[in-house]
């Protein structure tokens, strides 16, 4: 009967990550697409579990731990969830996942290839995707105010907007302002 649970709650995912991918041209305000809640301890949590990297379009890119038995769906809410723009359609949310699998989550452009670096291609600071070191290419941001940006993004997740950054002790108005041409969210 849970496996049927299980089933049930991941075509309903599906179905509503679908219609939050056809959408998502209309809000332009990037954010992270939640896949929370696909089967919220995961299958097999009561012992063993799986390790696997996940990388490209989502808050948290690296290595996360999920039940075994778990789906795709399960490692991209362990990765905080899809960023808005993610291509969810094109990669099977349902398929089960094995321990040391690489799972891509590709963008807007169809390649996962953000995930190591916090330079966009545009030449501006992937807020979301760097380092400490990175950040510091910022006006006034040195290495004690980049490792607060960094501490506060993975307190509170992924940045939704630049404004966000006025949550960050040592950030005001003025310090924002130099840096806004200089950013993107996500």
């Amino acid at each position: 009967m849970a496996k049927t649970q299980a089933i049930v709650v991941g075509v309903a995912l599906v179905a509503v990550l679908v219609g939050a991918g056809l959408g998502s041209s209309a809000n332009p305000t990037p954010g992270p697409v939640s896949t929370r809640g696909v089967v919220a301890d995961g299958p097999g949590t009561s012992g063993s579990s799986l390790v696997v990297y996940v990388s490209g379009w989502v808050a948290t890119p690296g290595v996360v731990e999920v039940g075994e038995g778990s789906i795709v769906a399960d490692v991209v809410a362990a990765a905080g969830g899809a960023l808005e723009g993610a291509l969810l359609e094109s990669i099977n949310l349902a398929a089960p996942v094995l321990s040391g699998d690489h799972i891509q989550i590709p963008g807007p452009d169809g390649s996962a290839d953000v995930s190591g670096s916090g330079t966009a291609e545009d030449g501006r600071v992937a807020l979301n995707r760097a380092d400490a070191v990175e950040l510091e290419a910022l006006p006034g941001v040195g290495p004690v105010l980049a490792e607060r940006i960094v501490a506060h993004r993975e307190a509170n997740g992924p940045f939704q907007t630049a404004e966000d950054l006025l949550e960050v002790s040592g950030i005001g108005e003025a310090k924002l302002a130099s840096m806004r041409d200089l950013i993107v969210v996500p």
